[in-house]
């Protein structure tokens, strides 16, 4: 039996070498209420559609790895409860007891890398949490940028998180970080984390080429390409600060830590802005999928063919 499934839709792309961006199914399952995931996860594969790319929604359902989603398999991801949230440790178990599972940042990662996807637009990655020194609470996806060659767009790190620590950890593992069109570093809701990103970009072709060369040069691993939230829709700063302390404390108080705490913060900083953080969030997702759209046409034009089956140069 093959490890995974490609939808009809991602099989045709991939053999046809047409753009795919990749995207992870947590946002469906543990990022908003039911019918608002669904229209949200509609809408993020029609923008990729819409900046000339194949969407493939990532999850395991029913013990099937499925990369690229049938509108009908969206529909009942988005109403399924006691879906599992999936990370590199848990996800073979999911597949080998048939449950259904929703991939996080790093999940989707290895779902793309084996079929052959370079490109995953997602919200923000996780990465360490504060209080880490005690509690070393360090999300996966740090790990899964530093060894699985795939280019993730994400609006920087979730902003509930040490952002400092974050990044120095980003780059102990030899990750690019690659702020897009600016120099500082974004931060979820925010454009600016107060932190100036160690490496920028202004071009999707850039990008393309920065991570070919990267294959090129065997080097293990993806890239992170930290895109700002637009301007529009951003929380300032000294604005999120506040709420994301208190949602912190509320979460230390009632002692909860492991896979419950990001859910839980996002959840809480949701009714302490009264809503606002989720309109960013949709925001910054869909911005970062017209980016991975983007990226993902460059990156399949560099690596078409010529005349003469020859591979054009980096």
């Amino acid at each position: 039996m093959p490890l995974y499934h490609l939808s009809p839709d991602v099989a045709l792309a991939l053999s046809e070498n047409r753009p795919v961006v990749a995207l992870e199914s947590t946002i469906i399952t543990h990022g908003m209420p039911w019918p608002q995931n669904l229209e949200v996860a509609r809408r993020i594969e029609a923008t990729v559609r819409a900046e000339g790319a194949e969407p493939a929604t990532i999850a395991v359902v029913d013990g099937r790895l499925c990369i690229g989603l049938e509108d009908t398999q969206l529909e009942a991801l988005a109403q399924a409860r006691g879906v599992a949230k999936l990370s590199r440790a848990d996800m073979a178990v999911c597949m080998a007891e048939g449950r259904t599972g929703a991939t996080t940042v790093a999940a989707t990662m290895i779902a793309a890398r084996m079929a052959g996807i370079a490109v995953f637009a997602t919200g923000g990655i996780g990465g360490v949490h504060k209080g880490a020194e005690a509690s070393f609470d360090v999300s996966a996806d740090l790990q899964e940028l530093a060894q699985t060659a795939v280019t993730v767009i994400a609006a920087g790190a979730k902003a509930i998180l040490d952002l400092p620590k974050t990044l120095e950890v980003l780059e102990t593992l030899g990750v690019p970080v690659i702020a897009y069109g600016q120099d500082q570093l974004p931060a979820f809701w925010s454009r600016s984390a107060g932190l100036r990103a160690p490496l920028r970009m202004d071009d999707p072709a850039a990008i393309a080429r920065a991570h070919l060369m990267r294959a090129a040069l065997g080097l293990p691993g993806g890239q992170l390409v930290a895109n700002p939230i637009p301007q529009e829709a951003e929380i300032p700063r000294a604005e999120m600060a506040p709420v994301i302390g208190k949602a912190t404390q509320d979460a230390a108080d009632h002692g909860i830590t492991g896979k419950t705490l990001t859910p839980y913060l996002l959840q809480r900083i949701f009714e302490l802005t009264e809503g606002r953080s989720l309109d960013a969030n949709i925001a910054l997702v869909l911005n970062n999928a017209r980016l991975g759209a983007a990226i993902a046409r460059e990156m399949t034009r560099m690596e078409a063919p010529g005349p003469t089956s020859e591979h054009k140069p980096l």
